[in-house]
């Protein structure tokens, strides 16, 4: 088997980026949970582009998925909520 090249983590990046972003379109769409499409709004009056708010929202939940695969336990749903209502300030990175 090969070593995985500059070009095949490139496409694993951009997968990623597109679900986040795609999952971060849902929530709002879904209005669930409820800070998401909140914070979308709140993001578009202030005069932020949809991509912007929808990278910097994809950010948080990458944040806490990192923080659940490393951790090993369930989404929480507090601090990410927590997370997105707090942006355009992005969240600490979790340890």
């Amino acid at each position: 088997m090969s070593e995985p090249t500059q070009h095949d983590d490139n496409d694993d990046e951009e997968f990623a980026e597109n679900t986040l972003i795609e999952a971060i379109e849902n929530q709002i769409e879904s209005d669930n949970p409820p800070a998401a499409r909140a914070t979308f709004n709140k993001l578009t009056l202030v005069g932020y582009e949809r991509d912007e708010i929808l990278n910097l929202m994809a950010h948080v939940l990458a944040v806490e998925i990192d923080a659940i695969l490393e951790e090993d336990r369930a989404f929480d749903t507090q601090w990410y909520e927590a997370a997105l209502r707090a942006l355009p300030e992005l969240p600490p990175e979790k340890k």
